[in-house]
């Protein structure tokens, strides 16, 4: 069994490490990540007081969900499914102003939270709530953004603030990002990657793995031709079936092993390129990492949920700040109950067992 605390802290070194390996050829960049490397190693520290006086384990992600308008309409969207999402101007879910989102920026980079991956919806269409995160100039955002909105106005705007760092989705090839995503996406979306690639910016990908999929796009060709195009970060994520129609595409557990002994060898044959997978290998980390034992997302509205596949919250960040949302009912009900330790059979584990985590919230 992996030592958790053990691992998170050397994933985050070897992230930061291949990170700078990556951009040596950019001056800029490269001191960038050199600063980042040691306000990280002060993070880790604050992580480790805060457990040793509290007894409050910080996780070094989180998930914002700080979006809810979106210009594409993709194939099994979990966003649009749930409510999240909806066409721009016509979502009914309540969205944080841009004070709210820095003021729990602010407090999670306090207390030693190094990463906040920034989702949807579609995150470019809130400029305003990007500008005013952008200056917690202690954490970095990967932005999962769909990338037909890169134009030369956001291209300034990374350039200016490279603790933004624009994550593209694919699916793949050209012919299996339009299926899902739209016609004349791919297309779009290769025109915003050679933009980056040619402003020396560090931009990454983010790939759905499917039961169908996972071998075609973890190729040792691929991930070159992704590296080609300028791509220095991959996220991998597993499946996440929205109905029993589609429970055929998430991995099962022989192919979470398999696709793990991939992502290693990638990592080694594939020089300049850091590779991500998520959740990843839960059986060797005794479960999952969600519900702050890893990470926990956060609504838009707020509120504090185990992860974006299980949106059940007893609690809201902007109204009690990170510290109690994180002592939350549910959440230290979710790890009393060993609930993270939950066998499934791919994708999200609270996904599988959403009638518990609602069971718990009574």
């Amino acid at each position: 069994m992996i030592d958790l605390s053990q691992y998170m802290t050397e994933s985050i070194r070897s992230i930061m490490t291949r990170a700078y390996l990556g951009v040596l050829g950019n001056p800029r960049e490269a001191r960038f990540v050199h600063r980042m490397q040691q306000t990280f190693a002060n993070s880790e520290k604050r992580r480790e007081e805060t457990l040793k006086k509290e007894g409050l384990e910080v996780p070094p992600f989180l998930i914002a969900s700080i979006a809810t308008d979106c210009n594409l309409h993709c194939k099994g969207c979990y966003a649009r499914s749930n409510g999240l999402a909806a066409n721009p101007g016509q979502s009914k879910k309540q969205t944080l102003t841009p004070n709210q989102w820095h003021a729990i920026f602010e407090e999670a980079a306090s207390m030693g939270v190094n990463f906040a991956l920034l989702a949807g919806g579609e995150p470019l269409t809130r400029r305003d709530l990007l500008e005013q995160i952008a200056s917690v100039e202690d954490m970095i955002f990967p932005v999962f953004t769909n990338g037909t909105m890169v134009g030369a106005t956001y291209m300034e705007f990374f350039k200016e603030h490279l603790n933004m760092v624009p994550v593209i989705s694919l699916e793949g090839d050209g012919t299996a990002t339009d299926d899902r995503r739209g016609r004349g996406v791919y297309q779009r979306v290769m025109m915003s990657m050679q933009m980056l690639k040619e402003a020396h910016l560090f931009f990454g990908t983010s790939i759905t793995v499917t039961s169908e999929n996972y071998r075609k796009v973890t190729t040792a060709e691929y991930m070159a031709q992704l590296k080609e195009l300028g791509c220095r970060l991959v996220f991998l994520v597993e499946y996440v079936p929205l109905d029993e129609s589609t429970t055929h595409l998430t991995l099962n557990d022989t192919q979470i092993a398999e696709l793990e002994q991939i992502v290693e060898q990638r990592r080694e044959d594939t020089k300049g390129l850091i590779v991500l997978s998520f959740p990843g290998d839960e059986k060797a980390l005794d479960g999952c990492l969600a519900a702050g034992r890893g990470f926990f997302h956060i609504g838009p509205d707020g509120a504090a949920e185990p992860c974006p596949f299980a949106s059940y919250s007893d609690s809201n960040v902007a109204e009690m700040g990170l510290r109690k949302a994180l002592s939350s009912p549910l959440f230290r009900s979710i790890r009393a109950a060993k609930a993270l330790g939950w066998e499934h059979t791919g994708g999200c584990t609270l996904y599988e067992h959403r009638d518990e985590i609602a069971a718990m919230l009574q």
